[in-house]
């Protein structure tokens, strides 16, 4: 699930000459490049290079939502629309070399499917709603047809065989027939030079159906499906009648692109805030006093609405506002079909009124298939408090006689969305881990018991804060009682353009997912129960240091504000919405994503690592080294103290130092106890993990970190020196700006996953 976020907004002019550089060196590096192709070669490098130095990284101006939507367009129809095929046939290739047959994937279920909330996520930001919902479905379809239709004609021009030369099978000649009757105009437009060219008729007809069904037109395409079906009458004949090596694997390779992308490129979720859909109810229920209720008494209201018939009444500009984007989700539910819209998210959920909310709403809107909602609803709980409450709050919802004959019409799937973000910058890193941990095993309990699956959805993001693990060990971290069937997660910031940004990454990170839930899928040892006392007691310790600092110190937002350049951050255009969500009042309100973005910045990466410390000091007093040892055989716990070590290997205090200069008497109050927590927390865990150096284990890390750090530190001295001189302007120097954009941009990138 791609999302957009500030910390990356890379124009597409960009990202497209950055394709063209990795492409110069890809063919550099082979063998048997002769004397004259190596010039030619070196001189189209220093070409494309000079000039992405030329251009603006990003404009000048804010990007808008339509900008994000085609940046995020750009991955899966530049890089994963070409290599999905590749994927799938490598993937059967090496089941076959293992097993000694086929896969037999599917190809109508695909194993990996991609979506977005580009466009479709209002959480705090007032310029997405109904509109940009409509034109992103629209773009996405635009997209999908057309890349589809590129697929046809390119399969017309291979698969040029004769009558004369080879059979076909009877379904292709049955097939051919069908639509020629089916469009006799479109039959006798076929040149005759192609008549006895069976796939080359069949193909041009496909394509009318294609270029019908685009335009919603009568007599074409209904469903991905029948197009994926009629690719597999062609590459099952070809299969029988000699033409496993004659472009077979082309016809394959269509085949799951059309399966994976369907006639909507990618599925669009929406996200809003519960009080949103409180305040709009309050209007629409005609209770002003809705929102401030306890949850118990919004969630009698709202199923004693659901059993009546929505009244007509009229609304406020919010409420009608909130109304329309259910109205155009049902409108995109007979345009482009129910996969092309995914779930309703309701950040900041609390009770399971805020789930009930959706469903009056919707009601409200007329978005109904029969006698029910067709929407599947989710849940985010994001804070550590949240997290612990998940469990009773969804026990509450699955009991709710309205809620659960909704549930069992949507197959009896529950959705929950986990954040990582809030609950990390909540209570630091490791009381979140452990939150999120727990309520994935308590949720799975009650799922259980009221006889639903549920299905996690991980909202990570790019740092360690948010959740950026390693794909692979990130997700052998999770409880062995969730099962390891579905995996759902969003990739954010400039993370998208690190695993997917070129083809060969892009398919080995789709390798490492699958490959890892294949391994979540085998059945796995129960980890030592002492372990999870030791989870409880490293949470407990290491959130009572973090809440110490970060949320109970009256000087500490002070420090963060002079500290970092998050007064730059917060005036760079490049995101399509606030920094800041609901009503700003300091560390609270702050959106996760500028807050982990600012504290690379000044090299403290603070949210990554600190209260560690204190909780693993903790947990020796407690049950002594060698047992915290033992527990590195825990995926969780190994996978912890291994993002840590990073976050701390990139970090640096002697240019965190500097930065806390900028805080004055604060700065020289709060540092010492942040660099005496660090070197506390990277003491502890090289006594752990048995280690005189941070990532002994991960050598390609280190040395690339080592590499980076020469290129990164001096643009720190200079953004420390520039951030001085425009405060003391009032920043109002907007060259000295300027230039703090360039170096705020500049470390993002050499520290990479700092969004």
């Amino acid at each position: 699930m791609f999302t957009a976020h500030p910390t990356e907004a890379t124009r597409r002019t960009i990202l497209v000459k950055e394709q063209d550089v990795a492409e110069v060196l890809a063919t550099a590096l082979r063998d048997g490049i002769d004397a004259g192709h190596a010039r030619e070669l070196r001189a189209r490098a220093h070409r494309e290079v000079t000039i992405l130095w030329q251009t603006e990284e990003q404009l000048s101006v804010r990007p808008s939502v339509a900008d994000e939507v085609e940046q995020t367009a750009f991955y899966v129809t530049e890089i994963l629309y070409p290599i999905i095929g590749r994927f799938y046939a490598q993937l059967d290739a090496a089941f076959s070399q293992v097993y000694a047959e086929p896969l037999a994937l599917d190809p109508h279920r695909p194993l990996i499917r991609f979506g977005s909330w580009v466009g479709g996520d209002m959480d705090g930001n007032p310029n997405v709603g109904p509109d940009t919902i409509r034109h992103t479905l629209a773009r996405h379809a635009e997209l999908a047809f057309d890349l589809h239709a590129r697929t046809i004609r390119a399969l017309f021009r291979t698969l040029s065989q004769s009558r004369s030369r080879v059979a076909v099978s009877s379904e292709v000649d049955a097939r051919i027939v069908e639509y020629g009757q089916m469009l006799p105009d479109v039959r006798e437009r076929i040149p005759q030079r192609y008549v006895a060219m069976p796939y080359r008729v069949l193909l041009w007809l496909m394509s009318a159906r294609l270029e019908r069904a685009r335009d919603r037109q009568q007599l074409g395409y209904t469903t991905p499906g029948e197009l994926v079906a009629d690719l597999g009458l062609i590459a099952t004949s070809l299969a029988r009648n000699r033409g496993e090596h004659a472009g077979r694997e082309l016809v394959l390779a269509a085949q799951m692109r059309v399966a994976t992308f369907g006639f909507h490129l990618m599925t669009l979720d929406t996200r809003q805030d519960a009080l949103v859909h409180r305040h709009a109810l309050a209007n629409l229920l005609d209770d002003p006093d809705f929102a401030d209720r306890s949850a118990d008494e919004r969630t009698e209201k709202l199923a004693a609405a659901l059993r009546t018939p929505p009244a007509t009444r009229a609304v406020d500009a919010e409420t009608e506002r909130c109304l329309a984007v259910f109205e155009v989700l049902g409108e995109a539910r007979n345009h482009y079909g129910p996969v092309a819209t995914g779930l309703s998210i309701i950040s900041m959920a609390q009770g399971p009124d805020d789930a009930l909310a959706v469903l009056v709403l919707a009601r409200h809107a007329g978005l109904v298939d029969g006698d029910h909602v067709p929407l599947d609803i989710a849940p985010l709980f994001e804070t550590v408090a949240d997290l612990e409450t998940a469990a009773a709050t969804m026990t509450t919802l699955l009991q709710t006689p309205d809620y659960r004959a909704h549930l069992r019409k949507r197959g009896d799937v529950q959705h929950v969305m986990l954040g990582y973000s809030d609950s990390n910058k909540d209570s630091g890193i490791t009381a979140s881990r452990w939150a999120l941990h727990r309520a994935q095993v308590e949720l799975t309990e009650v799922a259980t018991a009221e006889g639903v699956e549920i299905c996690f959805f991980h909202g990570r993001g790019g740092t360690i804060s948010r959740g950026g693990s390693k794909p692979r060990r990130a997700i052998l971290a999770a409880p062995e009682q969730v099962g390891g069937n579905r995996l759902r997660v969003t990739e954010q910031g400039e993370m998208i353009r690190a695993k997917y940004g070129l083809p060969d990454i892009a398919e080995r990170t789709l390798e490492l997912i699958v490959g890892a839930m294949v391994t979540r899928s085998l059945p796995s040892e129960p980890i030592d129960s002492d372990w999870t006392e030791l989870a409880s007691d490293l949470a407990a310790a290491s959130r009572t240091a973090y809440r110490e600092l970060v949320r109970e110190h009256p000087d500490f937002y002070a420090y963060f504000r002079a500290a970092t350049p998050i007064d730059v951050i917060e005036r760079m255009q490049i995101g399509s919405r606030p920094a800041s969500r609901r009503q700003q009042r300091g560390v609270e309100d702050l959106r996760a994503i500028p807050w982990v973005f600012a504290w690379p910045q000044s090299r403290h990466l603070l949210p990554g690592w600190f209260g560690v410390g204190a909780g693993l000091r903790a947990c020796v007093e407690r049950h002594g080294v060698a047992t915290l040892r033992r527990a590195k055989a825990w995926p969780f716990f190994t996978n912890l103290l291994g993002d840590v070590e990073m976050v701390l290997a990139k970090a640096d205090m002697a240019i965190a130092r500097r930065y806390a200069q900028l805080a004055g008497d604060v700065g020289s109050a709060i540092f010492p106890k942040v660099l005496a927590a660090y070197d506390e927390t990277r003491a502890l865990l090289a006594q752990i993990l048995e280690t005189d150096d941070l990532l002994a284990s991960e050598p390609v890390l280190r040395r690339s970190i080592a590499l980076r750090n020469p290129y990164v530190d001096p643009m720190s001295f200079l953004q420390v020196d520039a951030l001085a001189r425009w405060r003391a302007t009032d920043r109002t120097d907007a060259e000295l700006e300027r230039v703090l954009t360039a170096t705020v941009r500049g470390i993002a990138r050499g520290l990479q996953n700092t969004g």
